[in-house]
C-alpha cells in the first residue's frame, strides 16, 4: 500500500486549563473564596492586593514591550515548548493533576468519647485484665456510644490480640461496670437496652419511670408501633398514666455517645454570597465583598519585565528570568479578570433568579414562589445550564426573610385544576402547615391529606403526597400519633 500525504480539518471543543478554573471558581462560595484569594497571592508575586488604578498603562506598556521585542520573540516562542494536540493540564508530571479538587478534612483535637470514657476507667478499682477488657469494649463502641460486637467476639479479640483468656461472664460484668459510666446508656447493644440503662440511672422509686421501665422491657415492639392501646389493656393503666410514661421515655436520648461529642462539634457559619433589600417596591441585589481585597498587577513586576526586555539576552539563564516574569504577570492579569467575570457570572445569575421570584422577595409568602428550574434561568441570562448549577451550587442569598440557599428557590411545576402551574414548594408548605394543625391523636394518612389538597384544586396523587411527606422528613400518620 503506498504512503501518501493529505490535510484534514475538524473542529474540536477543549477546555482550557484557565477555563476549568474558571468553571471551579463560579461554585467557590464567598468564604473559601477569601482563601483561594489568599492563596494565589502568596503564589504569585505578581498578585498583589489594592485598586487596579495601572492597568491601563501596564497594557499600554505591555504593547510597547511587545513591539520592542520582536527580535527576542522570533527566536524565543512559548509555544515552541509546547505540543498543541495535548492540553496544558495533562503534562504535568505529579499523579494527581493541579485541577483536583482538595478534599482535605480537618483533623479535630477534641478528644473523641472513647478516651473520655478510658479516663473515667482510672476512677474504677479494675484489675489489669478488666481494665484490658473494658478498654476493649469501649474501643467497639460506634459513634452513638453502643456496642455492636458480640460479647463472643470480645473473647476472641482479647486471646488474639492480647494473648488473655477470659470467659464471656467476665465481659459481661466489665460491660455492666462500662455501662455505668457517664453518659447513661453508654455501652447498650440495642436502643431497648440503652433506653432501659438510662430509665433505672433515674428511677428511684419514681412510679411514672416504673411504668415506662415496664413498657420499655415488656412492650417495646407495641410501643415503637404506638399500639397504645395494647399497652394500656396489658398494664392496665388510665390514659395519663400512659401518657406520663411515654413522655418520660420519648425524653431519654437514643444517642448517649453523641451527647459527649456536641461540645467538639465546629458549626459552620454560612456566609451569604448575595444581599438582597427592599425599599418600597424596589428590590436592590449586591455581591457579598466580605473581605475579599481588591486585586492589582505588580507595578514592580511589570519594571522588571522592562528592564529584562531592554537588556541584552544572550545567556539562558536571561531568557529563563523572562519567561518567568512574563508568566506570573500573565497569572495575575487573568486572576484578576477571572475574578471579574465571575463576579459578573454570579451578580447576572442572582438577578435573574431575584426577578423571576420577585413575588417571593416582596412578601417572603412561600406561597407565591413560582416553579423554577435551571433551564429557566439559563435562558433568560443565555448561559449554560451546568453554568447556572455551578452558580447554584454552596450559594446562599440574605434577604429580608432569612438566608436562603440558591438551590432553595429552584423547584419543579405541578397544575391545578384551573391549569395553572404551581411550584411544589407551595404544595409542600400547604402539606406541612395541614399536619402541624392535625389532630394528634388521628393523624391525617396519606389519603385524607391527599383528599384535602384535591379540594382546594391541586391534582395530585396518594404516592405524591407520601414522597413530598418523605421529604419534608415527616413520619406516616401512625408515627405521629401521640396521646
Amino acid at each position: 500500500m503506498a504512503l501518501r500525504q493529505q490535510l484534514s480539518q475538524k473542529l474540536e471543543q477543549r477546555l482550557s486549563p484557565q477555563q476549568i478554573q474558571l468553571m471551579k471558581l463560579l461554585q467557590v462560595p464567598t468564604m473559601e473564596l477569601d482563601q483561594r484569594i489568599k492563596q494565589e497571592l502568596e503564589e504569585n508575586p505578581a498578585l498583589e492586593e489594592g485598586p487596579d488604578e495601572l492597568e491601563e498603562d501596564f497594557d499600554n506598556e505591555d504593547d510597547d514591550f511587545d513591539n520592542d521585542d520582536n527580535d527576542f520573540d522570533d527566536d524565543f516562542d512559548l509555544s515552541d515548548y509546547f505540543d498543541d494536540d495535548t492540553p496544558d493540564y495533562k503534562t504535568q508530571a505529579n499523579n494527581t493533576s493541579k485541577d483536583d479538587e482538595e478534599r482535605a478534612v480537618p483533623l479535630s483535637v477534641e478528644a473523641s468519647f472513647q478516651e473520655k470514657l478510658t479516663d473515667q476507667l482510672h476512677l474504677l478499682d479494675l484489675d489489669d485484665t478488666q481494665f484490658q477488657i473494658a478498654d476493649t469494649i469501649i474501643g467497639n463502641l460506634d459513634e452513638s456510644g453502643y456496642l455492636n460486637r458480640e460479647v463472643e467476639a470480645i473473647v476472641d479479640d482479647l486471646a488474639f490480640s492480647a494473648n488473655i483468656s477470659v470467659t464471656e461472664a467476665e465481659v459481661e460484668l466489665v460491660l455492666r461496670l462500662v455501662q455505668e459510666l457517664d453518659p447513661a446508656g453508654i455501652g447498650a447493644r440495642d436502643l431497648r437496652e440503652c433506653l432501659i440503662l438510662q430509665i433505672e440511672r433515674k428511677q428511684d422509686g419514681n412510679i411514672t419511670l416504673f411504668t415506662a421501665k415496664k413498657i420499655l422491657q415488656d412492650h417495646f415492639e407495641e410501643f415503637t408501633k404506638k399500639h397504645y392501646d395494647k399497652i394500656q389493656k396489658k398494664l392496665e393503666i388510665g390514659d395519663q398514666d400512659l401518657k406520663e410514661a411515654i413522655d418520660a421515655i420519648i425524653r431519654l436520648n437514643p444517642k448517649p455517645g453523641g451527647s459527649m461529642k456536641e461540645g467538639a462539634k465546629s458549626l459552620q457559619q454560612v456566609i451569604p454570597d448575595f444581599l438582597i433589600t427592599e425599599f418600597e417596591g424596589r428590590l436592590d441585589i449586591s455581591i457579598n465583598a466580605r473581605n475579599t481585597p481588591d486585586l492589582k498587577v505588580s507595578r514592580e513586576y511589570e519594571q522588571l519585565m522592562r528592564s529584562y526586555a531592554e537588556g541584552a539576552k544572550t545567556s539562558k539563564s536571561d531568557k529563563d528570568a523572562l519567561t518567568f516574569v512574563k508568566s506570573k504577570l500573565e497569572g495575575a492579569k487573568w486572576f484578576i479578570d477571572a475574578i471579574k467575570q465571575r463576579n459578573n457570572t454570579l451578580l447576572t445569575t442572582m438577578e435573574a433568579i431575584m426577578n423571576y421570584q420577585r413575588e417571593y422577595f416582596l412578601s417572603g409568602d412561600e406561597t407565591k414562589m413560582k416553579p423554577m428550574i435551571l433551564k429557566d434561568i439559563a435562558e433568560i441570562v443565555g448561559l449554560d445550564i451546568s453554568t447556572i448549577s455551578r452558580v447554584a451550587n454552596s450559594k446562599y442569598v440574605q434577604t429580608a426573610y432569612g438566608v436562603f440557599s440558591l438551590k432553595y428557590f429552584f423547584s419543579e411545576s405541578l397544575s391545578t385544576d384551573s391549569g395553572e402551574e404551581v411550584s411544589t414548594r407551595e404544595v409542600k408548605k400547604i402539606l406541612s402547615d395541614a399536619i402541624s394543625v392535625e389532630n394528634k391523636l388521628k393523624p391525617l394518612t396519606d389519603e385524607h391529606l391527599a383528599k384535602l389538597l384535591n379540594d382546594k384544586g391541586y391534582n395530585i396523587a396518594r404516592r405524591t403526597i407520601a414522597k413530598y411527606r418523605e421529604q419534608l422528613n415527616i413520619p406516616v400518620a401512625r408515627l405521629r400519633k401521640e396521646l
